[in-house]
């Protein structure tokens, strides 16, 4: 439905709207009519047809989508270069006093400046140029190519042909230059080099069949498909028309698969024929060979070497993995070169013309190696101590002796310098003395400190007022005083709680007497207090 103002509809409207909507679809119901007459396709999503709330549209239309802003005063039209108009026969005035045209001024003539311009001679006046405004829209003031004839760049193309026909020309006049100073050199041979000039003339016909071959290959042809004229691309001649089509080599079902997609066979249709005879073997001898399996594996040692953490990326940084790889081929290469002259050294090169020792070719030597009954090596030969996976006899940070050659206290260590820490630097004998001289301190500290913990210290028993404070020894407080001293602080109380009880000038006074002091500590609330709720 294409319309533009949603109004409220009932469920029964809504569901009927929806009916027709379906009936519509399906050609059942006529199509909606807009305000043209025209019918609108039922199948236009809503979205597109339904018009923005601020155009107002009362009627299903698709005004809206069609260009509505566009001004009918913008044009596309560009300037007639070079048009001239009238061509006057005397000076008319306000014209050039150059030329003598009437289109511009002096200073704005493009002519050569005369000597004695036309506004005095009369002669030679230059006719009016034809001079055009035009109202350009948006896309019209930007585009570059407005204006532009193409027709002018046919002489483009006529120069790179010219070209091109030189240089052939060229290359056939060297061709045949050479042939025949050939052919004057052969002429002063002997009879036996005949059949050679026959092989030579037979291969200088090939090459010029060849020659006309890749010409014709070359060939580009022009397709005209438009009713007026224009080429509206180019064809190239790709193959050959006498070869055989890859999917018609084999035309078993059972054999490779064609893909007419992408016109690719990657299996050989053709396996069981002769490797000589054979001109196509699938498209996967050109992924397992050449370049390519090169590429490839420039592509795994990058993601092996990115797994393994090295800041290298294929795609963000190809010359860095290029080079790379080719340094990881070389350091490849040396090392293995290594091995074999190791294993070489160490076992001899059969295939060299040097003899083998006489030990090595007999397996005898020498050597006397006396065996017990069990049959362990008792003397002649040093017993090989097994050897584990791990790194042995490295001394790190000074140490002479490695990581848990000392034991104390639960704790591994070093045991030339009785360290517990791992990977601490060695101080040797001196820190093994600094160790024991801290310890034999600590002892005595501690010693000292349960001597002291033995002896409790006594503190001397102060008497204490109320609520845990100080209290003079010589404090004598007075009975009677005390009374009166809570008494005020009770009416002071409840003043602070009512406002309204309290005066309205304030007589204050900083004398405190000890009555006073012992009366505000009787009164005061301690959070800690477990009565404290039950003294008001």
């Amino acid at each position: 439905m294409a319309t533009a103002s949603v109004s409220f509809k009932s469920r029964e409207d809504h569901r009927k709207q929806l009916e027709l909507e379906e009936a519509r679809k399906a050609g059942l119901a006529p199509a909606e009519v807009d305000e043209d007459g025209k019918e609108i396709n039922p199948h236009i999503p809503q979205y597109m047809s339904s018009a923005p709330w601020y155009l107002n549209a009362d009627k299903p239309s698709l005004k809206h989508q069609r260009n509505w802003k566009s001004d009918p005063n913008y044009t596309k039209s560009w300037y007639d270069r070079g048009a001239k108009l009238f061509q006057a026969n005397k000076y008319r005035k306000g014209a050039c006093e150059n030329c003598g045209a009437m289109t511009h001024d002096k200073k704005s003539c493009m002519e050569r400046p005369r000597s004695v311009g036309a506004k005095w001679t009369n002669i030679n006046i230059a006719p009016d140029e034809k001079v055009e405004s035009f109202e350009l829209d948006y896309d019209g003031k930007r585009d570059r190519w407005n204006g532009y004839d193409p027709s002018t760049y046919t002489r483009v193309i006529a120069d790179y042909e010219a070209r091109e026909e030189a240089r052939k020309k060229y290359l056939k006049e060297q061709q045949l230059k050479k042939l025949e100073e050939k052919d004057g050199e052969e002429g002063d041979e002997n009879v036996a080099s005949e059949e050679e000039d026959e092989e030579d003339g037979l291969k200088i016909d090939e090459a010029k069949v060849d020659e006309s071959a890749q010409m014709d290959f070359a060939k580009v042809e022009k397709r005209v498909r438009t009713t007026g004229g224009g080429s509206t691309g180019t064809v190239r001649n790709l193959r050959i028309r006498e070869d055989t089509a890859k999917y018609l080599l084999n035309l078993d079902v059972n054999s490779a698969y064609y893909d007419p997609k992408t016109r690719s066979m990657r299996e050989d249709p053709l396996p069981d024929a002769d490797p000589n005879d054979k001109f196509y073997v699938g498209d996967n001898q050109n992924r397992l060979s050449g370049q390519a399996l090169e590429f490839k594996q420039l592509n795994i040692h990058a993601w092996e070497a990115f797994d393994k953490g090295q800041d290298i990326h294929m795609q963000a940084a190809p010359s860095q993995a290029e080079l790379l790889f080719k340094s990881f081929k070389i350091k490849k290469e040396k090392l293995k070169s290594e091995n074999k002259d190791k294993i070489m050294e160490k076992y001899g090169n059969a295939a060299s013309e040097e003899p083998i020792p006489r030990e090595l070719l007999l397996g005898q030597s020498e050597k006397e190696i006396e065996y017990d009954r069990t049959g362990r090596i008792i003397k002649g030969q040093d017993v090989a101590l097994p050897k584990s996976k791990y790194e042995e006899d490295v001394f790190i940070n000074n140490h002479t002796t490695v990581w848990g050659s000392w034991w104390k206290d639960h704790q591994w260590g070093y045991k030339c310098c009785k360290q517990t820490i791992r990977n601490s630097y060695c101080t040797g004998l001196a820190g093994i003395e600094a160790a024991e001289a801290s310890a034999d301190l600590m002892k005595a500290n501690m010693a000292r400190k349960e001597a002291a913990e033995d002896e409790p210290v006594r503190h001397e028993e102060k008497r204490l007022a109320t609520w845990g404070t100080d209290v003079p020894n010589d404090l004598v407080l007075d009975k009677k005083l005390l009374d009166e001293a809570l008494k005020k602080e009770g009416a002071r109380r409840k003043e602070e709680m009512d406002e309204r009880k309290r005066k309205y000038n304030v007589k204050w006074n900083d004398e405190v007497t000890a009555e006073d002091m012992e009366a505000y500590r009787m009164k005061r609330i301690h959070h800690d207090d477990p009565m404290r709720d039950f003294l008001h």
